[in-house]
């Protein structure tokens, strides 16, 4: 099981060091991020939207990037469960096949792509080579739901339903991982979400975020993993309900 003790190290990792961020009483975002990656849409039923960075200088967001464009899920956005509180009063919850991408404040816990590692000359952050053997469990009966496991290195194959990394063309060809419903995994709540390339712009996800492959490669490459990168995925109008309670930063309007 190597190759799955890999995989799950780096989820180990968040786990032992989530509990010492440092969050305000108001924000989930941890003070000891430094860089954010922030989601917007104009609606709940949106598909698409727009991608910002931002990195944290003498303790002020900074907007790097202009803003990219981006899909989501078929059915626009629902809470996930990360880092934030979940009002439900507000948006739907997000449950497994619902096709909504996840809402809310997320660790991103390591890259994966088919490159070899060796060939990843600027990377800082974790990055887990794709193979023929790795699949993503979204069979909500199996006891490595929402997990990364090598196939053939698995204790017992129990699942029924899986994403097919290394089978599944441009879109796995590299991606990140959002650490969405994992500390503690709750079976049914959503499964396997990540930021991955697109084919084209005018299609939707079945939960994931799709971008531009270009602009995926830029952000796999300015991420580093101890500035505690993190995303907040959200509506508009909630990133402005949020912004000051949250500590985020002032953007521009998504329909200016």
């Amino acid at each position: 099981m190597k190759s799955y003790i890999r995989v799950k190290a780096y989820l180990l990792i968040l786990i032992i060091v989530l509990p010492s961020y440092s969050q305000s009483n108001n924000s989930p975002v941890p003070r000891e991020s430094k860089q954010l990656i922030i989601v917007l849409t104009d609606s709940t039923s949106s598909t698409k939207g727009f991608l910002y960075r931002c990195d944290k200088k003498n303790g002020t967001w900074k907007l790097i990037s202009s803003k990219l464009p981006i899909v989501l899920g078929r059915n626009g956005l629902g809470w996930g469960r990360g880092l934030h509180q979940i009002d439900s009063s507000l948006l739907p919850v997000k449950v497994e096949g619902d096709g909504k991408s996840p809402a809310g404040v997320f660790t991103l816990s390591y890259a994966f792509g088919y490159a070899k590692v060796e060939t990843m000359k600027n990377l800082k952050f974790p990055y887990i080579e794709v193979t023929s053997m790795l699949e993503c469990i979204d069979d909500v009966k199996s006891k490595y739901y929402n997990q990364l496991v090598n196939n053939n290195e698995a204790d017992t194959i129990d699942w029924q339903s899986s994403e097919k990394m290394y089978f599944a063309d441009v879109y796995y060809e590299q991606g990140i991982v959002v650490d969405q419903n994992i500390n503690p995994i709750e079976k049914g709540a959503g499964s396997c979400i990540f930021l991955h390339n697109w084919a084209t712009p005018n299609e939707t996800s079945a939960g994931c975020t799709e971008m531009a492959p270009e602009n995926l490669k830029e952000i796999i490459n300015w991420l580093n993993y101890s500035d505690y990168p993190i995303l907040v995925q959200l509506t508009e109008p909630l990133y402005r309900f949020y912004q000051q309670q949250w500590e985020l930063p002032v953007l521009e309007n998504l329909n200016p």
